[in-house]
């Protein structure tokens, strides 16, 4: 059975009190230049997953100190509640690109919730990971499944400045 783990997704949550944001110090781990062609096939038959874009909160306006929360969804969409009065235009959902044997059924596990660091140690957390993944994903007929994925950022107090963290991910075939 293939089995791949994956512990790269990118998960950028930039959260400013005001409307500018400051340089991530940092070094990207996705800053490759980005391909659309689909991954090579494996001699051993594995499944290979390629993360296409991260999951990116672009900029969190807050009204003041305490509890809030914004939401992108898989389709794009978001929502704030609490202290986080609006996600900046630029927010962006995870893609992810899964290659494979053709036809073949999959188990895809993310987790529900992570956590995210700063530069500076401070921490935030993501929760409610969510995706637009079918009930049962399989491969299409070239051996590809491409999937989005969101989730709500929690951020309490005075947060400020860009957190990254990664989301541990499992495919395999059934």
């Amino acid at each position: 059975m293939g089995c791949f783990r994956h512990h790269g997704f990118l998960v950028v949550a930039a959260s400013a009190a005001a409307a500018v944001s400051s340089p991530a110090t940092g070094q990207c781990r996705l800053c490759a230049q980005p391909s659309t062609e689909a991954p090579a096939d494996s001699a051993d038959g594995d499944v290979e997953l390629r993360v296409e874009t991260g999951l990116d909160f672009d900029r969190l306006i807050f009204t003041g100190a305490g509890f809030g929360a914004a939401m992108v969804r898989p389709d794009g969409s978001n929502e704030a509640e609490g202290v986080v009065a609006a996600v900046g235009p630029r927010a962006t959902v995870g893609t992810v690109l899964v290659h494979g044997q053709p036809g073949r059924a999959l188990r895809v596990e993310l987790p529900h919730r992570i956590e995210l660091y700063s530069v500076s140690g401070g921490r935030i957390t993501l929760d409610q990971v969510i995706t637009d993944l079918p009930a049962m994903p399989r491969l299409d007929a070239a051996g590809n499944l491409r999937f989005r994925f969101g989730g709500r950022l929690i951020v309490t107090g005075d947060t400020d400045g860009q957190s990254r963290g990664d989301l541990p991910t499992t495919v395999e075939y059934l």
